[in-house]
């Protein structure tokens, strides 16, 4: 038994109930931390109404406190990818899948209770860290998982659980943000109503196994062994039918991954291209998904409007995910990435001459729903592109550019904003969409219907 033939045992599985529900329980881990991410625009509003927050010119480098709201849950982020994202190549995906949780959900109590920005931004910094590892996280898990065949499709249903968190916090934003429930603000609520990922994370925990894939490339063959009996027997079960046999290919030595293997062909070109891409994609999803209430807001709805529309344009989120996992294997994925990018550049110039309600709705329904292709397939594409051993650190070296970048253009989009509406937000955004297309497209290498191995060249 070798690493081989686990990798060649796991692509076999095919689609079933009890395959489908380890991508679920994984997503709902994901679910706290896109609550989180995007509750930055949501409850900005209420702590800002609560004298915590400074609107206009009284923040930071004589912008809104948002900008520095945002720029520290980015900063958390950047740390939590690129620091410690590598811990889950050395201790494994599921342990590091849980402590990244309960990181998150001590850190967002504590955040909950502050009284001044600079607490409330130390503790979303620290918050930031978890969701940093989470994510990359569960996208390494999920990939190693599922077979070749249904790649995409497992990483499409996974943003789609996830991005049910985006119209709950936004509903949950219109309803208390204004309210104070016994006394306590409504952006309080919200902060504490997320971090109740503490207690579902032991419930995940006991039915997600560790990844075979992982044991396999740590040379642990028995416990990879194990583990994937297990799972063929539940799906042997289901099925009712043996499974096909596994044919293995042969793959390189079992050995220890190390950091600099990134920056070492085959995997330094890979690394550069996905390194400038976050740095720009990043851009326009959170440009937009971060400033949605502001935005409209700028195209003048009131405080109260611009929550309602925004919580109708969240509703798009997951609805998203779902439509696209019909074409999520069909199509190559980076061409995916670069027609999801021309549509947030196209649709993004448009919202900028609408000033009704239904036509400002429509296009940032439009805009998310292009933002939400780019999501899943650049999710799924990354991490199919690095071998077992380096995974984790590679997707999350990579990553980290587009934290990097949104602790940037935080402030830049503000200032956009304040000088040039919301066509000098969008023209920014139209320019970043413009170097993901050239940089994908030109650059990014085929991978539709490859085994991970055949992709990563071991």
């Amino acid at each position: 038994m070798s690493a081989a033939d686990i990798a060649a045992r796991m692509d076999r599985l095919p689609p079933s109930k009890h395959m489908w529900g380890l991508v679920v329980l994984l997503s709902l881990g994901g679910c706290f931390e896109f609550y989180d991410l995007f509750m930055t625009a949501y409850v900005s509003p209420g702590l800002i109404a609560d004298g915590v927050f400074h609107g206009a010119e009284k923040g930071m480098f004589g912008l809104t406190d948002q900008a520095a709201f945002a720029a520290a849950t980015f900063a958390g982020l950047f740390i939590g990818t690129i620091v410690f994202s590598q811990l889950a190549d050395r201790f494994g995906r599921r342990a590091i899948f849980t402590w990244s949780l309960i990181w998150y959900s001590a850190a967002t109590v504590v955040m909950a209770f502050q009284t001044t920005a600079l607490g409330v931004d130390i503790w979303r910094l620290i918050s930031g860290i978890g969701i940093g590892v989470e994510l990359v996280t569960i996208d390494t898990y999920i990939t190693e998982f599922v077979a070749k065949e249904i790649r995409g499709r497992a990483l499409a249903i996974n943003q789609f659980i996830q991005f049910l968190a985006v119209p709950t916090v936004a509903l949950v934003c219109w309803w208390l943000v204004p309210l104070s429930p016994w006394g306590i603000a409504g952006w309080r609520w919200v902060m504490l109503a997320g971090a109740v990922a503490a207690v579902a994370v032991w419930v995940i925990r006991a039915r997600v196994p560790e990844s075979p894939r992982w044991l396999a490339s740590h040379g642990r063959i028995e416990e990879a062994h194990a583990i994937l009996t297990r799972i063929e027997a539940k799906v042997e079960a289901e099925l009712g039918r043996p499974l096909p046999v596994a044919t293995a290919q042969p793959s390189a030595e079992v050995r220890e991954g190390r950091f600099s293997e990134i920056f070492r062909p085959p995997y330094r070109r890979r690394t550069i291209m996905l390194a400038v891409f976050n740095f720009a994609q990043t851009i326009g999803f959170y440009g937009f998904g971060n400033w949605v209430p502001s935005l409209l807001a700028a195209q003048g709805a009131s405080v109260t409007k611009s929550l309602l529309w925004s919580f109708i344009i969240a509703i798009a989120y997951p609805i998203g995910p779902l439509m696209f996992s019909t074409i999520a294997d069909r199509i190559e994925r980076k061409w995916q990435i670069v027609a999801a990018a021309i549509g947030t550049a196209t649709f993004g110039l448009l919202f900028t001459q609408q000033t009704g309600a239904a036509a400002l709705i429509t296009f940032g329904v439009l805009i998310t729903l292009s933002n939400n292709l780019l999501s899943y397939a650049y999710h799924a594409y990354q991490a199919e592109l690095f071998p077992t051993r380096i995974r984790a650190r590679a997707v999350g070296f990579v990553y980290s550019w587009s934290r990097l970048s949104t602790v940037l253009t935080s402030f830049m989009i503000a200032f956009f904003l304040r000088d040039f509406g919301t066509i000098g937000v969008f023209v920014f955004i139209a320019v970043a969409m413009g170097v993901v297309v050239v940089v994908i497209g030109g650059f990014g290498p085929r991978t539709r219907h490859q085994t991970l191995e055949q992709i990563s060249g071991h």
